[in-house]
């Protein structure tokens, strides 16, 4: 069973006081104080949830919170230290530097020399340092405090093993809009704290437009609605849809434009166009010039699946991704963005081959693991009479000059390696050719090596 409502101890006022939350915004006045009150997160924070029994027993561990911003982060460390009876004591690693950790450590440990405890929320704990992350290590060993970090970015980058080897990581999900609708209406209904005494009229589909735009951001969702309201204020306490396109004007998508988010949408990008998907190829795209991504790091992008996942298959397709960069050099934002789109719909669209990548690679691990080989003789060239002499060219065939125009008994890499095959052409678009042609040359070529080598004088 949830507990009862409780303002927050510690540092925190009291979030009930009806003079303090006058002054707050509707998201803050509105903040979930019961763990039923929380939307969404069930997968990590669900009924019988290994979690979820932790708090609700009092038992809880110091912990790394990754999610999205609005997922509810500060609000379950705020439950956390509800539930366990605790001081809640919050800081920013964007405001706060290594004297003023220290300062609220050795508070906290005064605190546990008194028989308390202290929660110590550490919001975009991934700002610190590793100087500053380590502050926290003994504290935790000890129990000292219950750390609860936040961050919207990948732990395993972002924080210190250290850290990370003595918190659980819990990992939060973005608010879907039905969820988020939930939590507006709660608002709606609210007339302690919420905007229940206003006695707003809101359809069920202006709820849901809110919510969809909030984009997974409880928070943000919330300063809509309150936004909205003020307006709704001239309107009768209906929100109607003009008022809704004036709140709505400015609404962004969550883009972070070279964290997490970002590698995660170019890696889908990538991944859409080497799976032949346009579709898929074309919505990452766009997803990505809407959050403000630079369209020439991703003409960039285009150019390297071209080469790299289409290659010999289609050349035509680095063409294309070249045109498409300087047609956006030329043209710019918006129209220049549909020659980037076309070449992503082409990418995705033809046939791929990373034949000619795998060959590359195999051959710079030659040239690592064999060293610095000689060129054979008869490969260098000899512009002068000492070098003829020393037998530089000696034994060359001038392949035009031969039946066939190729000398197949002659090999092109240093006498210790032997002949290699880097380059295995796949049976897809025009490598099918090059397949066809290569396997009858590189066949030829061995026998006639093999009959050379048997038989030097031939």
């Amino acid at each position: 069973m949830a507990k009862s409502k409780k303002s927050y101890p510690g540092n925190t006022p009291d979030l009930l006081s009806a003079d303090y939350s006058a002054l707050r915004p509707l998201a803050e006045r509105i903040r979930p104080r019961m763990l039923d009150e929380m939307v969404g997160q069930r997968r990590l924070l669900g009924s019988g949830s290994a979690l979820r029994r932790a708090i609700e027993s009092g038992h809880v561990h110091s912990m790394v919170l990754w999610g999205p911003p609005g997922c509810g982060k500060t609000t379950l460390a705020l439950l956390l230290a509800q539930y366990a009876n605790a001081e809640f004591h919050a800081i920013s690693a964007v405001l706060c530097g290594l004297p003023e950790v220290r300062q609220v450590l050795a508070e906290a440990a005064q605190r546990f020399a008194e028989g308390h405890r202290t929660v110590l929320f550490v919001d975009e704990v991934h700002r610190f340092n590793k100087v500053q992350q380590d502050a926290f290590l003994p504290h935790i060993e000890r129990g000292t405090i219950i750390f609860v970090g936040a961050t919207t970015e990948n732990p395993s980058f972002e924080l210190n093993s250290a850290l990370l080897s003595r918190c659980r990581v819990h990992v939060m999900e973005a608010i879907s809009a039905d969820d988020i609708v939930q939590a507006l209406r709660r608002a709606l209904d609210d007339n302690e704290y919420g905007l229940g005494d206003q006695k707003l009229n809101v359809s069920d589909m202006t709820l849901h437009e809110i919510a969809v735009a909030a984009d997974g951001d409880v928070r943000r969702a919330l300063t809509l609605l309150e936004i909205a309201a003020e307006l709704a204020l001239g309107e009768e306490g209906r929100i109607t849809e003009g008022t809704l396109l004036q709140v709505l004007a400015d609404r962004t998508r969550r883009f972070d434009k070279g964290g997490e988010q970002f590698y995660d949408q170019i890696s889908a990008l990538h991944k859409s166009v080497r799976s032949s998907n346009p579709d898929a190829a074309l919505y990452w795209l766009t997803r990505m010039l809407d959050g403000g991504c630079d369209p020439i790091y991703l003409a960039r992008r285009l150019t390297r699946m071209a080469v790299e996942d289409i290659g010999l298959a289609d050349p035509r397709a680095l063409s294309m991704t070249i045109d498409a960069w300087e047609t956006y050099d030329r043209l710019g934002s918006p129209e220049g963005e549909l020659a980037l789109a076309q070449a992503t719909i082409y990418l995705a669209s033809t046939a791929k081959s990373n034949a000619a990548y795998m060959a590359f690679n195999a051959a710079k691990a030659d040239v690592r693991d064999y060293g610095t080989q000689e060129v054979p003789m008869h490969l260098r060239n000899a512009p002068t009479r000492l070098m003829k002499t020393l037998g530089y060219a000696k034994g060359y065939q001038y392949d035009h000059q031969l039946e066939g125009g190729i000398a197949l008994d002659q090999s092109g890499f240093p006498d210790v390696m032997g002949e290699r095959v880097y380059y295995q052409p796949v049976m897809r678009g025009m490598e099918i050719k090059l397949k066809e042609k290569l396997d009858h040359i590189r066949t030829s070529r061995a026998e006639a090596l093999s009959r050379r080598e048997h038989d030097p004088e031939d």
